[in-house]
């Protein structure tokens, strides 16, 4: 499990890869972004990783592998499901749903998905049917 501040980096760098996925961030998404996470505890956090990884102009393919691996190593937390929420808003926030930004979602939520089902499969803990 890793640290919540860490934890929280990581929501706002996976919430930094959608947002630039189509190439720009539009202020459709930086609104949508600064409204969802002014609802959450850890949205100052993430708000503020975000904006480290938008200033320092950080790939998306590094922002969305740092994000995965910190989600991975904690593990399941409820804070996931919030956090996917607000990631097809960002995704909806400019002119609807983009598909770049929408398969940058998908891949992620399958990924950490696979991730916790073969831990759980791993370690005797997956429902055999």
């Amino acid at each position: 499990m890793v640290s919540q501040a860490r934890l929280h980096d990581a929501f706002g760098e996976i919430i930094y890869a959608v947002a630039i996925a189509d190439g720009l961030i539009q202020e459709e998404e930086i609104k949508v972004i600064d409204e969802k996470l002014a609802a959450f505890s850890w949205g100052d956090d993430a708000k503020w990783s975000f904006n480290w990884e938008r200033k320092k102009e950080t790939e998306l393919k590094d922002a969305y592998i740092k994000a995965l691996e910190t989600l991975k190593e904690n593990g399941p937390t409820p804070s996931y499901y919030d956090l996917m929420n607000l990631l097809e808003e960002v995704a909806k926030a400019s002119d609807g749903f983009d598909r770049k930004e929408g398969r940058v979602i998908s891949i992620f939520n399958k990924s950490l998905r696979s991730h916790f089902l073969e831990f759980l499969d791993e370690n005797g803990l997956a429902k055999n049917d």
